[in-house]
């Protein structure tokens, strides 16, 4: 089976994966972005991230990122394309604009002026979304609030739609029925040279963490699609799966 790269969303860390990577187990591996887990203090860049993700690729493989990860490794697979078997793609199929900067900017703004930055609330957010277990490890790894702004620029510039076209190999978009980021879903799904999209019902935007074994399942049907056919195309282009 092709080895797994697993790229975390905005303000946590490779330890949000902790649940996939018990699943699927070596090689599998989940990086730390500019900014984020150990790599707290770091500005944030795309240039920076996508440096982080292909660094941590030994031979080809299956990329697989969530939220801001989802962004990345399209970035990494447009860039990387060599570097790059396979692309998932989880809750990031929304496109990034002024509107989408300017919330990032927001929220940052409103968790920063309290007392403690936003760490207590954070906290008591992720512990009642999250299984026990998969809270634990994301707080472990730090919440990142401070990277926000660095974050929302470096979107604000990302023409996604153009990097996924120009991603030649497969690509899967997984999205919860109830996540806010589907909302362009079928314009990326138009943009893949060869993709598919899935939607999992009543699951929302922290579908990888929440539904930890259900998406490692998906993820695990993907990379072995690639191993059979070696030639890195899954079973059907433009398919959708509900």
């Amino acid at each position: 089976m092709v080895p797994v790269v697993f790229v975390h969303g905005i303000r946590l860390s490779g330890a949000a994966w902790s649940e996939q990577l018990d699943l699927l187990g070596p090689p599998a591996k989940a990086v730390d972005l500019p900014g984020h887990g150990s790599r707290r203090g770091e500005r944030f860049t795309l240039k920076g991230a996508v440096d982080a993700v292909v660094d941590a690729i030994d031979e080809p493989a299956l990329v697989v990122g969530h939220s801001l990860g989802g962004y990345v490794a399209t970035a990494a697979a447009a860039r990387h394309p060599e570097s790059v078997a396979g692309l998932v793609v989880a809750g990031s199929t929304y496109l990034p604009d002024r509107a989408l900067e300017g919330l990032f900017r927001l929220a940052h703004r409103i968790l920063m002026r309290l007392p403690d930055r936003g760490e207590g609330l954070s906290r008591r957010q992720f512990r009642t979304v999250l299984p026990r277990k998969v809270a634990e490890a994301v707080l472990g790894g730090g919440i990142a609030t401070e990277v926000i702004p660095d974050v929302a620029k470096a979107l604000a510039g990302f023409d996604v739609l153009a990097e996924l076209g120009g991603y030649p190999g497969p690509a899967w978009l997984i999205n919860g029925s109830r996540d806010h980021f589907r909302r362009h879903e079928r314009r990326f799904l138009d943009a893949c040279a060869d993709g598919r999209l899935i939607n999992v019902p009543k699951a929302g935007h922290y579908l990888p963490m929440t539904r930890g074994e259900e998406f490692a399942q998906l993820v695990l049907d993907a990379a072995r699609s690639l191993s059979i056919s070696g030639t890195g195309k899954p079973g059907a282009s433009g398919g959708v799966v509900r």
